[in-house]
């Protein structure tokens, strides 16, 4: 019994350890694409930056599930059949009925009109600033997975988040810069909107469909909504600057194919709130990132804040350690 626990043990924190590699890289890429998009956003427009970032990522998540598929061949006994066989019967299986109508919806929602609103708030907005605003989200997500999923509203998430909330509000003033455009503040609470309901869904979604599969048909799924901005990303693609055609394909690799697998994989395996918490990681960041790439330089109050929101991020996200009974046995 004693050998059984300690190996339990052993597995469950290889599993926590592997959700916070996953999720501290969802955390650095999703921040690296406020500036990306911002880059990018001087030659391409919203639409047809979105469609170009999901082209990119629906190539990259085809290469990742193909290279799934080819090491699950390899692994199954040959059987007689070919190499191509095996791979192809290796392919993840699709989810049908309202199970796929519900990826094919999350996938729009997320990949294509979050993109477009995402876009559109940085022709307006810095990047920190729109960061800012999108990273409201996670206290919508926690509020959806209380009252949908079931997760309650633990004092302790909702305190971390109180703080995490007040690092960025002081982000927010230090960074602002004074012009009010409310079209780029609405687009920008948009996309927060929008995370929020995805990220939502997706939780829920998750206990049927695998994260890559379903990150895979998702971002697929949003580049068939964005085709009607594929005349708009041929005739900027053969003008535009190869640094933010650059930008585009960057975007579609790493903050998409990639950080959406690795946000996939950690949100299967914890809570959709406490997930979402450490995305205010982000804002911060993004503020850094603009400081080093866009010459977007942050006050000290700027750094104040982020402090804080970090502080906050440990409060909501950090499990709480047990006492110890006699002989170290936890109570």
């Amino acid at each position: 019994m004693a050998v059984t626990e300690e190996i339990s043990s052993g597995v469950a924190r290889r599993t926590g350890g592997l959700v916070l590699l996953a999720a501290a890289v969802t955390v650095v890429l999703w921040a690296s694409a406020f500036v990306a998009v911002r880059a990018a956003g001087h030659d391409y427009s919203p639409g047809a930056l979105a469609l170009g970032r999901q082209l990119a990522g629906s190539v990259g998540l085809t290469a990742i599930v193909l290279v799934r598929a080819v090491r699950v061949a390899g692994r199954a006994p040959a059987e007689g059949t070919g190499g191509v066989a095996r791979v192809v019967t290796a392919l993840p299986a699709l989810p049908r009925g309202r199970t796929l109508a519900g990826v094919v919806a999350w996938g729009v929602a997320w990949f294509a009109l979050y993109n477009v609103a995402l876009n559109g708030a940085e022709q307006h907005l810095d990047a920190g600033t729109t960061a800012l605003l999108v990273n409201v989200a996670p206290v919508l997500v926690a509020v959806l997975a209380g009252l949908l999923l079931g997760e309650g509203f633990p004092r302790r998430l909702l305190a971390g988040m109180s703080v995490a909330f007040a690092g960025v509000a002081v982000i927010a003033v230090t960074t602002s810069t004074g012009d009010a455009d409310v079209l780029g503040v609405a687009l920008g609470l948009a996309a927060a909107a929008l995370y929020a309901g995805s990220a939502t869904a997706q939780k829920r979604l998750l206990a049927r469909v695998d994260a890559l599969t379903m990150t895979w048909l998702g971002c697929l799924a949003g580049t068939v909504a964005c085709l009607p901005f594929a005349p708009a990303l041929v005739r900027e693609a053969s003008v535009a600057a190869g640094s933010s055609t650059l930008a585009v394909v960057y975007l579609g690799l790493f903050p998409t194919a990639v950080a959406f697998t690795t946000w996939g994989y950690a949100l299967s395996r914890t809570s959709a709130g406490r997930l979402a918490a450490s995305t205010y990681l982000v804002p911060p960041l993004v503020v850094v990132l603009s400081w080093a790439l866009l010459a977007e330089v942050p006050a000290g109050l700027t750094l104040a804040g982020g402090v804080l929101s970090l502080a906050g991020v440990a409060l909501a996200t950090l499990p709480r350690r047990r006492a110890r009974g006699v002989g170290g046995v936890r109570r």
